[in-house]
């Protein structure tokens, strides 16, 4: 079974979700400040972490920032009381694979969890296959070419003209997951659906793929407030498009 790294300072909030995650079968480790979540999630390795941002002695967002400079990979789940879009922004820049606010359902973490946990283990047999040479699809194998861009899925990572753009591992899965069916409009919820892996129940979610659409174009597009590849098309969702020749 999974283990969870559990980073939460208030004793009271941290015994729930340990005990209803634990009920589930999980394995738990916790941490009530960011630096010792840091050491245990490079020490111990957890399979995913949820990172509340308020910690003492560094922040979740300093803690996310600095795993991700050291390479983890494992899914991250920020946890907060503010809900400000600067946050959620800053979460989803610095790696963070999804956001949760305060207060929440158990029922809705537990999703969040299963669903990230799902996500990661279908990327890593994907990589995985894709090392040894066996067929993969498009988001974790194939190389896909489209106008100016080149989605390595070897490497989870774009290229524009021969120029890394540096994607978090969400935003190089949304990216590739629309490249693959371009031309095809796909709603708030059927991208939570399809790419966060979990059934959306709008709000926080609908600004999640907002946000997480946003900074995709902030490094995929020439002029990001007039995108021609990733195109809203107002009421329905977002598209993949071909470019003009």
């Amino acid at each position: 079974m999974a283990k969870i790294l559990v980073v939460e300072d208030e004793k009271s909030i941290c015994d729930i979700i340990v005990f209803n995650l634990a009920r589930e079968g999980y394995e738990i480790l916790t941490a009530q400040d960011g630096t010792r979540a840091y050491e245990l999630a490079l020490s111990d390795l957890p399979d995913l972490i949820l990172l509340d941002v308020m910690l003492p002695k560094m922040d979740g967002f300093e803690v996310c920032r600095r795993l991700r400079a050291k390479g983890a990979q494992m899914p991250v789940i920020m946890v907060t009381a503010r809900e400000e879009e600067n946050d959620r922004v800053l979460g989803l820049e610095l790696g963070a694979d999804d956001y949760i606010t305060k207060p929440f359902s158990m029922r809705e973490l537990q999703a969040r969890v299963r669903a990230n946990l799902r996500r990661s283990a279908i990327s890593s047999q994907s990589q995985s296959q894709s090392d040894t040479g066996e067929r993969t699809d498009a988001a974790h194998g194939e190389l896909l070419e489209v106008g100016e861009l080149r989605i390595d899925g070897r490497a989870m990572d774009a290229y524009r003209n021969g120029q890394a753009l540096g994607l978090t591992a969400r935003e190089f899965e949304l990216l590739s997951f629309l490249a693959r069916f371009r031309g095809q409009v796909f709603s708030r919820r059927e991208l939570m659906e399809r790419v966060w892996n979990y059934t959306s129940l709008g709000g926080d979610d609908d600004r999640t793929v907002d946000v997480t659409v946003n900074r995709l174009r902030g490094k995929v597009e020439r002029d990001p407030s007039t995108p021609k590849y990733i195109i809203t098309r107002r009421g329905a969702g977002y598209m993949f498009a071909e470019p003009e020749a």
